[in-house]
């Protein structure tokens, strides 16, 4: 008799706990639930741009992620375990699949898809870009090989005029406030425009612009990488390069740079993440591979 309650303790105290274990599971499912943070979601999707990005190369930069090693050479320090993303759109689409997640886009590239972050305490808008609080942003540039004549010199003028400027505003910063009203001068034929996925965008929106006013004109817009943007430029494939960085050294040395724009780089997460800020310190451990788990940001 003694034997028979001693073994139905020990299965309902077995049962018990088996209960216990499945609400707790139930809990760690429920992503960006917790009221410190994303500290629910476990391992960090480190989600990165390919080498040649100029969105990549000016984000390592900002945030402290390259750095220089004993001979003073920049070395890109971005974790192994990064998953890369070869486009803008993919880096939103691969975010806004995994509630884990983070990564990073430009400022004018961003959708409801996923959830921008406040950066030491400053939202990413480009009104704050502007203002200077926010401080993870860059140039967008354009580049040519010598002076441009006939249709990449009248569509650059428009990109530099009241008109193209108004363009840029719409999703971007201008770079400037008091440009020109644009007259075309008639060119016709056809430029090819290569380079920055981030640029491509507001590229599309410039040519259209363009041609709107100058009937006689063909702007083809083609979207790579920054680098890819700026050695077609340097080669001939391209009359007009883009760029979402400053020109490197060996670049400017062989083009004509010009700024077209200037923008933020947002950082983002999936949208379940309950997460609404982080530190420019923190996302530099992240990307290094230091803080490696959500829960370590909620501490």
């Amino acid at each position: 008799m003694n034997m028979k309650k001693r073994l139905f303790a020990i299965l309902t105290a077995t049962s018990i706990a088996a209960m216990m274990t499945g609400c707790g599971s139930s809990n760690n499912n429920s992503y960006g639930s917790s009221a410190e943070g994303g500290s629910d979601l476990g391992l960090i999707t480190v989600v990165s741009r390919e080498d040649g990005s100029g969105t990549r190369g000016a984000f390592i930069e900002l945030m402290g992620i390259e750095q220089e090693d004993a001979d003073g050479n920049k070395e890109d320090m971005t974790t192994v375990e990064a998953m890369i993303t070869n486009k803008t759109d993919v880096m939103l689409s691969t975010i806004a699949g995994d509630p884990a997640a983070i990564g990073y886009v430009s400022l004018g590239s961003l959708s409801d898809q996923v959830k921008a972050l406040e950066i030491d305490g400053a939202e990413a808008t480009a009104e704050n870009v502007k203002n200077g609080t926010y401080k993870v942003a860059r140039p967008f540039n354009i580049a040519t090989k010598g002076e441009p004549t006939g249709v990449a010199k009248d569509f650059i003028n428009y990109i530099l005029s009241a008109e193209g400027q108004e363009v840029v505003s719409e999703d971007y910063i201008s770079v400037s406030d008091d440009a020109e009203t644009f007259e075309t001068d008639g060119s016709s034929g056809k430029v090819v425009v290569g380079g920055s996925s981030s640029v491509y965008p507001l590229m599309e929106k410039l040519a259209e612009g363009y041609e709107a006013i100058n009937g006689a004109a063909e702007i083809e817009v083609q979207s790579s990488d920054s680098t890819a943007g700026m050695s077609g430029a340097a080669d001939g494939t391209f009359d007009i390069g883009m760029a979402s960085r400053a020109l490197k050294e060996d670049e400017a040395a062989q083009l004509n740079g010009i700024a077209i724009a200037n923008d933020g780089i947002a950082v983002i997460v999936n949208n379940e993440n309950a997460i609404t800020g982080l530190t420019s310190e923190q996302v530099q451990k992240i990307y290094t591979g230091e803080i490696t788990d959500w829960s370590e940001i909620a501490e």
